[in-house]
């Protein structure tokens, strides 16, 4: 699974999963892409603004369902971008200790989503075999995705 080789700050803060995404707002690579929406599992008025934590298992579980359906058609050239990397270390405590005491240990790494990224993108596969391969791609994501192309205006552009 992916996380950074050094880290700058072993235990950040935490930052906000609110807003617009900033870059990566459009397919720049391949020919379709998986845009995050929205939040999925919040309060509808949360839910309208806000994206949310893409953890590094989602992301590997993601890799391997497009890279199945790229090994299918790789005698075309078929590949595929991954555009979020879990940085953002979160931390956890113990279970069985009380509070206080400090902040826990860094537990796992995240990916900060923000609603408009496009997270993978894929290219050289038939349009049809793209769309159901990025739709099975974000049933493993805790965001509601929308599949788009290369082209196609997103959310904020």
């Amino acid at each position: 699974m992916a996380q950074p080789s050094r880290l700058i700050y072993r235990k950040p803060h935490l930052t906000s999963c609110s807003g617009k995404a900033k870059g990566c707002k459009k397919v720049d690579f391949g020919e379709f892409g998986l845009m995050c929406i929205n939040g999925k599992g919040m309060t509808k008025d949360l839910q309208q603004r806000t994206g949310n934590w893409v953890t590094e298992k989602q992301i590997e579980a993601v890799r391997v369902v497009i890279s199945k359906y790229c090994h299918l058609y790789s005698k075309q050239g078929a590949k595929m971008w991954i555009r979020i990397f879990p940085q953002l270390t979160v931390t956890k405590k113990p279970i069985g200790v009380r509070g206080g005491s400090g902040k826990g240990s860094p537990d796992r790494f995240v990916a900060v989503v923000k609603q408009g990224t496009v997270m993978f993108e894929v290219a050289n596969i038939p349009e049809s075999e793209a769309r159901e391969c990025l739709r099975k791609a974000g049933a493993k994501l805790n965001v509601c995705t929308k599949v788009i192309k290369k082209g196609e205006r997103g959310l904020y552009e």
